[in-house]
Parts: C-alpha cells; structure tokens; sequence
C-alpha cells in the first residue's frame, strides 16, 4: 500500500502516513467491487481508495473521469460518504476506442440494444451504484469531459479535493481531460492517473504523458501510487 509523504523538518526522516492504515473500504463495498464490470485490479482500487479517503478530508467533492460500468467509482463513493462529500463522475458512457464493438476490449453485453454499432454502460453503472447502496453519494454527469467540464465552470480552481483521470487513452483526450479538470483541483488535493506505463511495451503512453506534465508543471509532486495508479498532491497553483 502506497504512504503519503508529507514536508518535515531538515534532517529529520521521512518516513509518511500509511494511508492505507487510515481505513479500508467497507466489506460490502470491496466485495461489489470486485464483482463489477471493469479492468482496475484489486491493488491498484484500494490505493484509489486511500487517496480518496485522505483527499476527502479537505471536505471538497472528488471527481472521476472515467467510471466504465463503476467498478473504481464504488470506492471513491465509499470514502466520500465517510467523509459526508460525494464523488462526481464524467463520462459519456459510449466506450472508448478499444471497447467499441468488435474491438480489443468489446463486451457484448454493453452494446446499445437500439444501435447495436454502439456502446451503452450507463444502465450497468447505475445498476452498480444502486445494488451497492452508494447511488446517493454520486452524482453522474452523461456527456464528453470537455463539454461537462465548461458546464461546471472547471477552469476555476478549488472545486474538487481529488481528480481521477481514467478516461479516453488517446493523447487527444487525455489531454483534454487534463486540462479540462485538473485547474478545478484545490491546492493540497491529489490527482490521481490510472494507466501510467513509462514502457510503451506495457501499454499505451498518453497517461504516462498526462503524468510527466503534472511534474513538469511545478504544480505537482509525487507522493505514491500502485503499480500502474500514480498518485499526486497539487502544492502550488497551474498545470
């Protein structure tokens, strides 16, 4: 499980917080989780979960871009409900490219029963959220990051205590989602990316370079993640 680290004085150890130790997702929850539709492993989600129970206490929304049929969604609403906060969610709930029928990551079953050439998670989602007992702690925002994003006044900042981009993986849109989301992230919240592989062999390079931006920035420092999560904590203004 990742630690957060945090700034200590000159010459002292840092040694960091065991998130991970602060509190596990309800037994319910993880069990829906691992039941759900979707690609984020067991690991990776409860590193998710301790960024979100730790970004939570800011008393500030989280934000998920990206909720598939919501597998990760399910632990980012079990922080924000301890927490008394809810977690946004944006995604058009039309696939990505590589789940579009007949490719790599089709599902069958996804497929819009009215227009078969399309995809539809948006009544498994919900159907996840409503079993789980979670669906009051969510609000589902249906339509492309950007657009919503313009909706919510998301070039403001301040708005959200933790953005979790997991959406499209062209550099198009990761690139749309960054800048769309992330001036909406208060300083000291965290900014969490999924599918961060530095070797293109392990997989596709757009949220690796989503990443390398953040630190570039200035704006942003490391403080853990999991396997292919990386997780970041804003300590100044800009992106």
């Amino acid at each position: 499980m990742w630690k957060v680290r945090t700034q200590v004085p000159q010459g002292e150890e840092d040694v960091g917080e065991d998130v991970g130790a602060v509190r596990e997702p309800a037994p319910e929850v993880l069990a829906a989780f691992e039941a759900a539709r979707g690609f984020m492993p067991r690991d990776e989600g409860l590193a998710l979960h301790a960024a979100a129970v730790e970004a939570a206490g800011l008393g500030l929304p989280l934000l998920e871009i990206g909720s598939y049929c919501g597998r990760s969604t399910l632990l980012l609403a079990d922080a924000a409900r301890a927490a008394g906060t809810v977690v946004v969610t944006v995604d058009h709930h039309r696939g990505s490219e590589e789940q579009q029928p007949g490719q790599e990551y089709s599902d069958p079953e996804l497929v819009d029963p009215e227009r078969p050439e399309r995809m539809d998670t948006l009544p498994h989602f919900r159907r996840t959220l409503a079993a789980s007992g979670l669906e009051a702690h969510v609000v589902a925002a249906v339509g492309a990051s950007p657009v919503v994003a313009r909706a919510f006044g998301g070039n403001g900042g301040g708005l959200f205590g933790l953005v979790f981009v997991d959406g499209g993986h062209t550099e198009e849109h990761a690139r749309a989602d960054y800048d769309s989301w992330v001036p909406a992230l208060a300083v000291g919240g965290l900014l969490a990316i999924h599918d961060v592989f530095p070797d293109p062999a392990d997989g596709g390079q757009a949220p690796y370079h989503v990443w390398t931006r953040a630190l570039a920035s200035g704006a942003f420092a490391e403080v853990g993640g999991e396997r292919s999560l990386r997780v970041l904590r804003r300590v100044a203004p800009g992106h």
